[in-house]
Parts: structure tokens; sequence; C-alpha cells
């Protein structure tokens, strides 16, 4: 499968040769089972790397999941990644199980796995050493199998080096890194991001697509974009919504991205 064919399959838009190289190395690690940690900042599409890796896999036709190691507190995120007994704690009043028995053959997405807490990350290198695992409340040791793959909006090396992530850990999970370039760094594509997200809208509510002139496409591929493309779309979105022209001047731009002022 061609990388055309893949961003056509993914809803991936642009051709920067960053963004390529980085799904090229996603493509070529898919058919393996060597872990991958997906580097890049908060709204460059991690996650769909994730997705591209999974259904390129002999593992495709298993299941997916996401989950989010920021988002949950230890003992919850323990017991969803590996289960629990029934009374294991407070609230128990039945077993569960977790994504690794649940997901075994498929594919487990661990985003901010910088996030996780230390004593969870010794469980998971257990995972990834020997596909073992023990319910929380259980001294019964669980086998599985399944592809990890991570990603992390730091500089997660430098967690390592500051003890606040393992280092065997990092290095297991770092089997094939994949950096997800910035969209302020892949100014090509920033005007056909733009122009998709408004054609879009326009599709789904009836209406012409805005459209940006000169000066405003310039200030759209010279801004700096923090969020990078959930920042571009909500943007785009807005001016869509808002804008009581269809032609969108640097001006009236400049109303919602007032920060390419500083």
């Amino acid at each position: 499968m061609n990388l055309q064919t893949i961003k056509q399959r993914f809803g991936i838009i642009g051709n920067s040769a960053t963004l390529n190289h980085a799904l090229k190395i996603a493509t070529q690690v898919a058919p393996t089972d060597l872990s991958v940690l997906i580097e890049g900042a908060s709204g460059v599409g991690k996650e769909a790397f994730s997705k591209i890796i999974h259904s390129l896999s002999s593992r495709k036709h298993q299941k997916f999941i996401a989950i989010n190691c920021g988002a949950l507190p230890e003992s919850t995120l323990y017991s969803e990644l590996f289960g629990h007994t029934k009374n294991a704690f407070t609230g128990a009043t039945t077993e569960r199980k977790g994504y690794f028995e649940t997901v075994n053959g498929g594919t487990i997405f661990l985003d901010e796995i910088g996030e996780m807490p230390s004593k969870l990350q010794q469980f998971l290198l257990r995972v990834l050493e020997q596909g073992e695992f023990v319910k929380m409340g259980s001294n019964k040791v669980e086998v599985t199998d399944v592809r990890v793959i991570a990603a992390t909006n730091i500089k997660l090396l430098e967690n390592v080096q500051q003890g606040k992530f393992r280092e065997d850990l990092y290095y297991r999970l770092n089997t094939v890194p994949i950096k997800v370039p910035l969209l302020k760094d892949r100014a090509d594509d920033i005007h056909i991001l733009f122009r998709k997200f408004a054609a879009d809208f326009a599709e789904r509510y009836k209406t012409s697509p805005v459209r940006l002139d000169e000066r405003a496409q310039l200030l759209l591929e010279n801004y700096t974009w923090p969020g990078n493309i959930r920042e571009l779309k909500n943007i785009a979105l807005q001016i869509s919504a808002l804008s009581e022209t269809k032609s969108i001047t640097a001006e009236a731009l400049l109303e919602y991205i007032p920060k390419a002022l500083d």
C-alpha cells in the first residue's frame, strides 16, 4: 500500500517530507511486532499513526484500544489495563477483565506514556518482556499477546535522566521511534488542511466554503500553531461558522489568531 492510499484511508492530509518520512517508518514497522514510541506535541495526530500501524499489521482483525495514561488515577489505570478480582478494593463488587486480557491478540495504544505512575511502569515492563500480568487482588499469573504502541508529547528521555521514568522501560518501548512533525514545520500543508476543514464544514451545513486571500494564506503559514492540527481545525471551523463573508482577509483572520501579532 503506497503512502497516498494510506493518507486517503486514514484521512491524513499533506505531503511534507517530514510527514511522509514518519508515515514511511509506520508502514515499515507495521508488519512486525516491534514496540513503537510515537513522539510529537499535542494535536499532531499521534493516535492516527498508531491506527495505521495496527491496520497494516497481522493483528488488524483483532481489537485495537487507546488509553490515555495521564487521564486516570493510578488504581483506575491499573484496573483498566490489568483488571481486578471481586473485592480487590472497596466498590469492586464484580471481577473485571483488563485490556491486556480483552485485547489479547490485538494492539493497545498507550497515549501520554510519560504520565504513567512509576509503580505501573514495572508491571508494563513485565508484560513487554514476558507477556505476563497479574490482576489487582490476585496472585494468578495471566498470559497475554498484545502489541504495545506508546506515545508521548514530552522528551521522555529527559524524564529517564531525571529518574521520573524507568530507563529499561523506555528502551523497551522505544525499539522503533516515530517523530510526528509539528504543524509549523509543515508550512506547505497548512493551507491544504485549512481548505479541507472549511470544505467539510461547508458540505455538512450546505453552504459555500470560506476562502483565504493571499495575505491571509501567508499569515496562516507563518503562525507558530502551538495547538498544531487541532488548533488549525478549530480556527477553520470558527471562521466558517462566524464569518459574515466567505472571502477572508489577513485582517479578518487576525481576529481568530491574535497570537500572530506577538
